[in-house]
């Protein structure tokens, strides 16, 4: 995407806690004013914008009655459900105020775990996209427990921008970008202008936590940048705080670091995206290295004779993890049977008899290979 090519383009913009709330925890007005004055801009130029917004458990803590940040899960969803209405209501009087209608999206992993419900959210932001409107969206802190979390809104922001096949993905934060070195320990640290593969190198450059009000440190935004590589979504990383952020983002002139997925990046249609990042496997089924050569090399499916073992109790239609037998997983895959189903069937293989519908189709299988990361994250 160059400086040219910026047309009607479909952006995702996360906005983590640190760039909307003050130093004492509440919402600043100040800086949402500014942030909503660029999405506004953006508007105007006549490009499509999703906001994946931070911030609930820190707009409301203060309102709870805390003095800190709430550590225990039963007050930071209390702070969240205060801070969910605060934090709406303030960007709907923004928005309002330019003549822009927002609209809150609060969402689990669930929803992108369930194949209807994720379907769902996509068909319901688009809705909102056709008509003009700017969706907030936001994990569902009030009522999502630890394990049903997406992790932070980083990796929310990555899987809003997949599900919705968005142009761009713009996270911001506190951060000027990626530096090759953590830069409050090395003062000869360098930012990186441009990034077109996640190595180790910068993965173990990519470390710390977050700020004081938020969750999300460098790990967490380069863990949603492989996704959005994978993805084929160029993504760029950038302080809020600076003058016209979004607009130069956009347009290819901001002071950050741009992730850009090459040429030869897979990108993977809406069942294999579901399949590979929100799955949720259910159980595991140990194959043949046959197996491995035809789902990687030969791009068929596999049949009932290349299964070695299975582990779990799933349904026909359950994402399973497929492994070979020294446990290296080669991808994840929607199975043809359940559990009880398989295993009575493996039985009756190993007495000569067949059956012709496969265990996995290949159409519902991602490798490991597919993607430039592993499936599951």
């Amino acid at each position: 995407m160059t400086a040219q090519d910026v047309n009607n383009l479909r952006v995702v913009i996360k906005i983590g806690s640190s760039s909307l709330t003050s130093r004492h925890g509440e919402i600043s007005r100040k800086k949402l004013e500014k942030l909503v004055d660029e999405v506004v801009q953006l508007k105007d130029e006549g490009h499509e914008v999703v906001l994946v917004s931070s911030g609930a458990v820190a707009a409301g803590y203060r309102k709870l009655g805390c003095l800190d940040r709430p550590i225990s899960l039963p007050e930071k969803q209390a702070a969240a459900s205060i801070g969910q209405g605060l934090l709406i209501e303030a960007y709907s009087e923004l928005f309002l105020s330019h003549g822009y209608v927002a609209s809150q999206i609060l969402i689990t992993r669930g929803d992108f775990s369930d194949e209807n419900r994720y379907n769902n959210v996509r068909n319901t932001i688009n809705v909102l996209l056709e008509r003009g409107i700017i969706p907030i969206v936001n994990e569902n802190d009030t009522v999502t427990i630890d394990r049903l979390k997406f992790g932070d809104n980083d990796t929310l922001s990555a899987k809003v921008a997949g599900l919705l096949e968005s142009d761009q993905l713009i996270i911001l934060s506190d951060i000027d970008g990626l530096y090759d070195s953590d830069p409050r320990q090395n003062s000869e640290a360098t930012l990186l202008d441009k990034v077109y593969e996640i190595t180790p190198e910068i993965e173990a450059a990519a470390g710390g936590s977050g700020s004081e009000v938020g969750t999300g440190g460098m790990k967490s935004k380069i863990d949603a940048v492989k996704i959005a590589m994978a993805l084929g979504i160029n993504t760029f990383l950038g302080k809020a705080s600076h003058p016209n952020i979004l607009i130069d983002a956009v347009h290819q002139e901001a002071k950050g670091t741009y992730f850009e997925a090459t040429d030869d990046t897979v990108c993977l249609n809406q069942k294999k995206q579901w399949i590979a990042f929100n799955s949720g496997p259910k159980g595991k089924i140990t194959l043949t290295s046959k197996a491995r050569t035809l789902l990687i090399d030969k791009k068929q499916s596999v049949s009932i004779q290349e299964v070695l073992d299975l582990e779990g109790y799933f349904k026909e239609g359950s994402v399973i993890r497929l492994c070979e037998q020294n446990g290296d997983e080669i991808g994840l895959g929607i199975v043809n049977y359940s559990s009880d189903q398989l295993q009575e069937y493996i039985d009756k293989t190993e007495n000569g008899q067949t059956h012709i519908k496969p265990v996995f189709e290949i159409e519902n299988v991602v490798c490991h290979l597919d993607v430039s990361i592993p499936v599951g994250l």
